[in-house]
């Protein structure tokens, strides 16, 4: 699916120590899948979209637009909210626009915690945040890294999902809208347009194909794009870097370029945004080598 922009496909490993998961992935910042980690969770059995509905049905849930927010609306500002049953029949009905994200299961559904445990392979989970993201057939999320610099197990449930991850390292190519943690939303990386965006060239990914049961190990600072091709859900498992560069970053896009983001968002509204897409496509243009 990403075969222009990602050669590489994501290896998947059945049997792993926390001593070759930190050689071979986490200190190297290389991705893996490990299709048994979730072998022994009830989740893997009970997970599937009628369990959300029959557990979760009438708990009402804000859904989001994949479009940017313009002017001055929040860059997440939820494009409304709705019982989640009635979400998750608009997407049995052929909705794939609309995606549920980062929906706390602890906060909001303490009775699924018994379902999972937390795979001791090294990394020290915060255990506060395992979050639920929910979409359809079709759906597409933007190209992104995570404000918090987490090292992340993605845990998949429900139809094939496909990820494109770029390491942080090609950042410089990636069209990256300042103040933000998001690339160009004009940027297809489905397709990408190698005239328009010619950095893209420079940009060398992976590919992973996430079935039910799989768990994909994402690290720390880097990009993913996200493709349901059917109906699906995640949940992640988050653990907070551990270099003192990561942490001050982490600190910095917090309290500085989000706080920067969202108070010229409402003092200069469309205008902000339409400086920082030009701003990325000037910047990013710059990085390119030179012959």
């Amino acid at each position: 699916m990403f075969e222009k922009i990602a050669p590489n496909k994501v290896k998947r490993v059945s049997e792993i120590t926390k001593e070759q998961f930190f050689k071979n992935h986490k200190d190297t910042g290389i991705p893996v899948i490990l299709p048994t980690l979730m072998e022994d969770w009830p989740a893997k059995e009970k997970w599937d979209v009628d369990y959300l509905i029959e557990t979760l049905g009438d708990e009402v849930v804000p859904v989001y637009s994949s479009k940017p927010a313009v002017g001055k609306s929040h860059q997440h500002a939820a494009a409304r909210e709705m019982p989640l049953r009635d979400y998750l029949n608009l997407l049995k009905n052929g909705e794939n626009d609309l995606r549920m994200f980062f929906y706390n299961i602890l906060n909001n559904a303490p009775q699924m915690i018994k379902d999972f445990s937390y795979p001791d392979i090294g990394l020290k989970f915060f255990k506060k945040l395992p979050v639920l993201f929910v979409g359809g057939r079709g759906a597409k999320v933007q190209m992104h890294y995570d404000i918090d610099l987490a090292n992340l197990i993605l845990c998949h449930f429900g139809g094939v999902k496909k990820v494109l991850l770029i390491p942080p390292e090609q950042t410089q190519f990636m069209y990256k809208v300042p103040f933000s943690f998001s690339a160009l939303y004009d940027v297809d990386f489905l397709n990408p347009d190698f005239e328009k965006y010619p950095a893209l060239k420079y940009v060398k990914g992976y590919e992973a194909e996430l079935k039910h049961g799989d768990a994909l190990f994402i690290p720390s600072g880097y990009w993913h794009y996200i493709v349901y091709e059917d109906i699906g859900f995640s949940m992640t498992l988050r653990a907070f870097p551990t270099k003192f560069s990561q942490r001050l970053s982490l600190l910095k896009n917090i309290f500085v370029t989000r706080t920067v983001e969202g108070l010229m968002r409402k003092t200069r509204g469309q205008a902000w945004n339409d400086r920082n897409e030009r701003k990325a496509v000037e910047i990013t243009n710059r990085n390119i080598p030179s012959a």
